[in-house]
């Protein structure tokens, strides 16, 4: 039971649905799914993998950023679930 908060599906924003699909879903599935967009898109920094640049439909989900790191997008997808 370490991890229920993370497993528990949660409603996705409408910008969130348009990277990861609708809603429920469990953060660590949202997460996943990000990843999936991110690398199909190839939006990770090449020079820095840490860094993610967001295409038009990231920037929705990062509050318009074209840049934001990986601690950064967690948080910024964090305000895209209820």
């Amino acid at each position: 039971m370490a991890n229920s908060a993370f497993m528990k599906p949660m409603t996705v924003s409408p910008e969130l649905a348009a990277v990861v699909g609708k809603g429920p879903m469990a953060r660590s599935e949202v997460v996943k799914k990000l990843w999936e967009y991110i690398k199909k898109n190839g939006l990770q920094d090449p020079k820095n993998k840490r860094n993610i640049n967001a295409d038009e439909t990231l920037k929705k989900v990062f509050g318009g950023k074209a840049t934001v790191n990986m601690f950064e997008m967690t948080k910024l997808v964090g305000k895209h679930l209820s």
